[in-house]
């Protein structure tokens, strides 16, 4: 027996479930299919549970520095089991969430494998039970993981992924950190402030490469003040693990080859779509490296099949997911969203300090052909930056000259996770720095630091 949907969404990830969300309240029968969790890979064993973790260091970290705000705090110590139990406490509350939500919006859920059979045509298998389900639309939301290591893989034990470090089975002492992505830096800057010694392994000339030059600049400068070793231009040759510990062997900028020993080892090379075993070979589905080719509706070019999320193209973010959900939910209602603009999706990094990013950086910028105007303003320029003890950092922003227009921003301080969608709405509203300048800052916040880098931009800054 078939039950049928008018759309079925597979994988509940915040791409996934946002989508089921959005298809109910626009009044089609929908249903989620899920293996694992739901909220997927983001709310249980990513972006969440990770903010936690980093927080309960946060805390930490202002705690070790009570003295720097008159404070008086003595006999300071970590737990890493309680700090985990939090983390999986916050992942578990969400979860929770999310199956209230489905049940809310009347959201029939399956749990178990799901796999494309024939064009609108899916099985769901459970414990060795199979159920057959049809729609006419059908969303692939299955996400991504951890790329391995081909000749090392993670075993949970020595060698980790982001998701064996989020509940380690031990506190690492000496840690090597393989890749400095968000997810890389993320998890160095959390097990440092935790008390270990880690040392950050990049194959790019910088750390953060996406980010703009500036800011990597900046950023290895703070984590190495921080204690943390930081290995850019450098290659891992090999690595191995035992009862022990890890061996790891880095070559280095000069061409040598430095054997290390290290208690444990993350790595975090990047991600591998979740496109295997779910039915797209026999369907005919387009991809490119793994990833699902879509068109700006998230549409594949089979009818009726869409994809959203980690297993299309890139950036590969949570919001971004969760936006591609919304667009293909109403297209598939009979709507017409607005494609999304790369361009104005921002990104956002929470290291200590933090960072934060929207458009072009001033190298892709100028490489793109436009003669640019950048303005840069720091923190110590800031009167609530000072006051909250978090004087580190600069906001940057880069119009084009001719126009005007908003090309880019990134910041690195306290907070600019927060900040960053300031300017991501003045993207959107396609703003120039006359509307900019035009705005009222509240005094004293953070965000004044925005205006001061725009005016700087146009030589008009007026507290640096």
């Amino acid at each position: 027996m078939t039950t049928t949907y008018d759309l079925i969404v597979l994988g509940s990830g915040p791409g996934g479930y946002v989508a089921a969300i959005r298809a109910a309240q626009l009044g089609l029968k929908t249903a989620i299919v899920e293996r694992e969790s739901l909220g997927g890979i983001c709310l249980n064993w990513g972006c969440i549970p990770t903010k936690a973790l980093l927080r309960s260091a946060e805390i930490y970290h202002y705690m070790r520095h009570a003295g720097d705000y008159g404070l008086i705090a003595q006999g300071i110590s970590a737990d890493i089991d309680a700090v985990v139990k939090r983390s999986r406490g916050v992942a578990k509350q969400l979860n929770q969430g999310v199956t209230h939500l489905m049940k809310k919006n009347k959201i029939a859920v399956h749990m178990g494998e799901g796999v494309l059979t024939a064009p609108g045509k899916l099985t769901v298998t459970k414990d060795g039970k199979s159920e057959e389900l049809s729609a006419k639309n059908i969303i692939i939301a299955t996400g991504a993981r951890a790329r391995d290591l081909p000749f090392a893989p993670a075993d949970g034990k020595r060698i980790w992924t982001y998701r064996h470090a989020m509940v380690p089975p031990e506190m690492p002492t000496k840690l090597l950190v393989i890749g400095s992505g968000a997810i890389g830096i993320e998890f160095a800057s959390f097990y440092n402030d935790m008390g270990a010694d880690v040392i950050v392994v990049e194959m790019m000339d910088r750390i953060v490469p996406v980010e703009d030059a500036e800011v990597s600049d900046f950023l290895e400068k703070s984590l190495t003040k921080q204690g943390m070793t930081i290995l850019t231009g450098a290659a891992l040759e090999s690595l191995s693990s035992d009862d022990k510990g890890v061996t790891a062997a880095i070559k280095g900028k000069d061409g040598k080859v430095v054997s290390g020993q290290y208690s444990h080892c993350i790595v975090a090379i990047g991600i591998v779509p979740n496109t295997e075993n779910i039915g797209l070979e026999a369907l005919g589905v387009e991809t490119n490296r793994g990833h699902i080719v879509t068109n700006a509706l998230c549409q594949t070019n089979v009818a009726g099949l869409w994809a959203i999320g980690d297993v299309t193209a890139p950036p590969w973010l949570a919001h971004k997911a969760s936006h591609e959900g919304v667009i293909a939910a109403e297209a598939i209602a009979g709507g017409h969203p607005h494609a999304m603009d790369p361009r104005n999706i921002p990104g956002c990094t929470y290291c200590h300090p933090q960072i934060a990013s929207v458009g072009l950086t001033e190298a892709k910028a100028r490489e793109a052909g436009y003669v640019v105007k950048v303005g840069k303003f720091p923190f110590i320029g800031n009167g609530k930056a000072i006051a909250l003890g978090e004087a580190e950092g600069f906001i940057k922003t880069i119009f084009d000259e001719a126009t005007g227009e908003l090309l880019g921003a990134h910041m690195i301080g306290a907070e600019v996770t927060e900040l960053i969608q300031g300017y991501v709405v003045g993207k959107t509203l396609e703003t120039t720095e006359r509307e900019l300048m035009d705005t009222v800052f509240p005094h004293p916040t953070l965000s004044e630091m925005m205006h001061e880098s725009v005016l700087s931009a146009y030589g008009k800054a007026l507290h640096f």
